[in-house]
C-alpha cells in the first residue's frame, strides 16, 4: 500500500495572450489517514480483478469527509481569502493602520455578519499583503535542491542596475560581504522584470486549533510579469499523482495537494473571431502621416571578448516624434552564455529574440526627408563563478532604414583606466570603469552642440556583437503623399508652366487672346447688322 506522489515541484513557465484575471485554480487538500489509504487500496484491488461487479464500489468509497479532513475550492487571480488568524487580527480596528488593512477590516466585519466565509483551511496572500514574502515552500520532494541553471539565472536576474564609475582609490571598507542580510540583498539588487505575485496557503493545524502561524504552509505560487508570462510553482497536476505536504508539528501529518486549471476555455467561435480581429488590427494601415516600424530581432552571438560567462543588457532610444505602445518593453537582458572556441576566437551563442514596434508622426506635409531612426544601445558584461562583475564593452545599433532582413555586426569598446591598480582590480575582484550615460557611446540625443569632444577619454576596442533583424515598415501615407505631389506637378507642366504662378499666367494670356479674337470678329461685321442688334437689345 505504498503511496505514490508527484515529486516534480519545479517551476513551470506558461505564455498566454489571455488576461491573467481570467485564471481559475482548483485547490484540493486532503488529510491522509489510515482509513482513506485502506479504502483506496481496496478500490484499486477490486478494479484490477476480472469481475469487478462482485463487490459494490460504494461500499469501498469513504463516506463524505468532514470539513476538517478535505477542502476543495476554486481560487481566482488576486482573490483574497482570509485565514483564521487574519479573521482574528482584522476584527479589531485598532490593529488596522494602512488603507488596505482598513479595507480588510470592513470585509471581515461583513463576513462575520453574513457568515458567508467559504473557506476554512485554504487562504491566499495577494500582491500587496505584508505576509507575501515571509513563507517558504512546504511541498516536499526528493529533488528540492535548485538546479545549476536556476542558480546561475538567479544571479543574472538579480543584478545591480545602477553602478558608479570606479575611481583609482581602493576603499578601505570590506568589499565582500560573506553573510549578507536580507535587507542588504534587497537594497543592493534589483529584479529586472517587475513580477506580480500571489500565494495560496493552507492552515493544516489539527481540528479546533486553526489560526496558529506555525501551522500555515505554502501550497502554490503564481507570478506574472504583465507580458503574458505566467510562472507556477509547482505545476498543475494534469492527471498525475497528488503532491505531498507535510506539517511541521509533532505529529507530522501528511496531506494530499491537487492543483488543476479550471479557467473557462474560450469557445471556438470566439477564438476564431479573436484571430480575425488580430489579423485585421495588424493589417490596418496607420493613420495619415504616421510611419509604423516593426522589428523582429535576434542577438545571435558575441565574439572576441576577454572573459567568459557573458550577458547583454540593452535598451532602445526613441528620437523626436517617435512613440510606442504603453505595454511595449524598451529594454531587456539576455541569459548568461558560456563561450566556446571556434577557430581562433571565443564565441558566445545567445540566440536571444526580441521584438520592437514604434510609430513616427510627421510634423507637416512638406516634410519629405526620412526621419531619424530608433537606436538600440547595449552593454556586454561578464559574471563569473565568484560573482566578479566586469564590463566587457559598449555599443549601439541604428535600426536600418530599409525593410527586409539584415545581419549587422556591431563592434564594441570599453572605457580604459590607466594604471596598474585598475588592471589588478579588474582581474582579482572585478569591476571596471563604466558609463553613467549609455548614449555617450554615440552622440547623445540630448546634445545640442555642433561637435562632441571626447578628447582625453581613453578607450579600448574589445569584441563584437552580431544581430539578425527582420524589419517591416508600413508607410502608405508617405508614398501616397509623394505620388500626389508628382501628379499635381505633371498637371501643372501640361498647362505650360513649372509652378502654380506660371499656370495662372498662362490662363490669363489665353483669355487675352480670346478677347482680341472676339474684338476682331466684331469689327469685321457689317454696320447695319451691328445697329440692328443694338436696337433689339434696347427694346428688350
Amino acid at each position: 500500500m505504498a503511496e505514490s506522489w508527484n515529486t516534480d515541484t519545479s517551476e513551470a513557465v506558461y505564455r498566454s495572450r489571455d488576461a491573467i484575471k481570467n485564471l481559475r485554480i482548483s485547490v484540493r487538500v486532503e488529510r491522509v489517514t489510515s482509513s482513506v489509504v485502506l479504502s483506496q487500496h481496496l478500490q484499486q484491488t477490486v478494479l484490477s480483478q476480472q469481475n469487478p461487479g462482485v463487490i459494490e464500489l460504494d461500499t469501498l468509497t469513504p463516506q463524505a469527509q468532514a470539513g476538517d479532513n478535505v477542502e476543495e475550492l476554486v481560487v481566482h487571480w488576486q482573490e483574497k481569502l482570509f485565514s483564521q488568524s487574519e479573521m482574528d487580527l482584522f476584527q479589531s480596528e485598532a490593529a488596522c493602520h494602512s488603507p488596505l488593512e482598513k479595507q480588510y477590516h470592513t470585509e471581515v466585519r461583513a463576513l462575520l455578519r453574513t457568515k458567508g466565509r467559504r473557506n476554512q483551511r485554504v487562504f491566499t496572500y495577494t500582491e500587496h499583503d505584508r505576509f507575501t514574502s515571509l513563507h517558504e515552500d512546504s511541498v516536499t520532494t526528493a529533488q528540492s535542491a535548485p538546479t545549476f541553471l536556476a542558480e546561475r539565472m538567479s544571479t543574472v536576474r538579480n543584478r545591480r542596475q545602477e553602478r558608479r564609475t570606479v575611481d583609482c582609490s581602493v576603499p578601505r571598507s570590506k568589499m565582500i560581504t560573506w553573510e549578507p542580510s536580507h535587507d542588504f540583498v534587497k537594497s543592493s539588487h534589483v529584479v529586472t522584470n517587475a513580477m506580480t505575485t500571489m500565494h495560496i496557503m493552507a492552515d493544516l493545524g489539527p481540528p479546533g486549533r486553526l489560526g496558529l502561524k506555525e501551522n500555515e504552509c505554502l501550497l502554490f505560487t503564481v507570478r506574472t510579469d504583465g507580458n503574458g508570462v505566467v510562472l507556477l510553482k509547482p505545476d498543475f497536476n494534469k492527471g498525475k499523482e497528488p503532491y505531498r505536504v507535510e506539517t511541521n508539528g509533532e505529529k507530522k501529518e501528511v496531506w494530499r495537494l491537487t492543483l488543476d486549471n479550471v479557467s473557462t476555455a474560450m469557445a471556438a467561435e470566439d477564438k476564431e473571431k479573436e484571430q480575425h480581429m488580430y489579423k485585421d488590427v495588424n493589417g490596418l494601415p496607420p493613420p495619415p502621416g504616421v510611419l509604423r516600424l516593426m522589428v523582429n530581432g535576434e542577438i545571435v552571438s558575441a565574439l572576441g571578448f576577454e572573459y567568459d560567462n557573458l550577458y547583454v543588457h540593452f535598451f532602445m532610444e526613441l528620437p523626436n516624434n517617435w512613440s510606442t505602445l504603453p505595454f511595449q518593453p524598451l529594454s531587456g537582458v539576455t541569459q548568461t552564455c558560456r563561450t566556446k572556441t571556434i577557430g581562433k576566437e571565443s564565441v558566445a551563442l545567445f540566440s536571444y529574440p526580441f521584438s520592437f514596434e514604434a510609430f513616427h508622426l510627421r510634423e507637416n506635409e512638406s516634410q519629405e526627408s526620412l526621419p531619424q531612426w530608433p537606436v538600440l544601445y547595449f552593454k556586454v558584461l561578464s559574471l563569473d563563478y565568484w560573482q566578479r562583475y566586469r564590463t566587457e564593452g559598449y555599443g549601439y545599433l541604428v535600426f536600418p532604414a530599409t525593410p527586409g532582413k539584415h545581419v549587422v555586426t556591431c563592434h564594441t569598446w570599453r572605457p580604459l583606466q590607466t594604471g596598474t591598480v585598475s588592471g589588478l582590480r579588474r582581474f582579482f575582484i572585478g569591476g571596471s570603469p563604466e558609463l553613467e550615460d549609455h548614449s555617450y557611446v554615440r552622440v547623445p540625443g540630448t546634445f545640442k552642440g555642433d561637435r562632441l569632444s571626447r578628447f582625453g577619454f581613453c578607450t579600448e576596442t574589445t569584441g563584437s556583437l552580431v544581430f539578425n533583424l527582420h524589419c517591416l515598415q508600413h508607410a502608405r501615407a508617405f508614398v501616397d503623399a509623394r505620388d500626389l505631389r508628382k501628379k499635381r506637378q505633371s498637371v501643372v507642366d501640361q498647362l505650360g508652366g513649372f509652378s502654380q504662378q506660371g499656370a495662372v499666367y498662362n490662363i490669363m494670356e489665353a483669355f487675352q487672346r480670346a478677347r482680341r479674337r472676339m474684338q476682331e470678329a466684331r469689327e469685321s461685321l457689317p454696320g447695319d447688322l451691328i445697329n440692328t442688334s443694338a436696337q433689339t437689345q434696347s427694346m428688350m
